[in-house]
Order: C-alpha cells, then structure tokens, then sequence
C-alpha cells in the first residue's frame, strides 16, 4: 500500500471517529425529547412538515401539522399532541 493510501486510510478513520463521538449526544438528547405537535409559533418550528422541507419555515402559529421539540413527558402539559392533526393546539405559556 502506498504512503498516500495509508495516509487517506488514516485521514478517513479520523474523522469517522470523530463524527461517531458528535452523534452519542445528540441521540441522548433525543431520547430526552419528544416532538409536540401544535405548540410551534410561526417560523420556530423544529422540522419540516408536508406543506415545506425546512425548520423555520411554518407560515401559521399552532398549525396541529408542525412540531417543535419538547422535554419528554410535557408536550400534553404545553397544549400540544403527540401526532399530527388538523387545526390549531391549544398552548399553555411556555
């Protein structure tokens, strides 16, 4: 195997352990989490729905359609549904 090989090889390994350390914390904090339909105001929404493919993108506040995370175990508590649905939440103050 060549130096250059070697050195790609090397190079690849790195990262790749390096992006498989980012991933552990994000997956702890998702299972912390959980996505709450209804509470989201226009534009913070967390993720995107069938009408757009972006975060940030909801054009009506509380749209039952659009979700923003919330701690696991409180989306109800907010106003807000564990599935999609159509009309508006029904938020508490956040």
């Amino acid at each position: 195997m060549s130096r250059t090989a070697l050195n790609s090889l090397s190079l690849a390994a790195a990262v790749a352990g390096a992006l498989s350390a980012l991933a552990a914390p994000v997956a702890a904090q998702a299972a912390e989490q959980e996505k709450c339909y209804g509470i989201a105001k226009a534009g913070e929404n967390d993720c995107a729905s069938a009408a757009h493919a972006c975060s940030g993108n909801s054009t009506v506040a509380l749209d039952g359609r659009e979700w923003k995370y919330a701690p696991a175990g409180t989306c109800e508590k907010l106003g807000g549904k564990l599935a999609p649905f159509d009309g508006k939440g029904m938020p508490k103050a956040m």
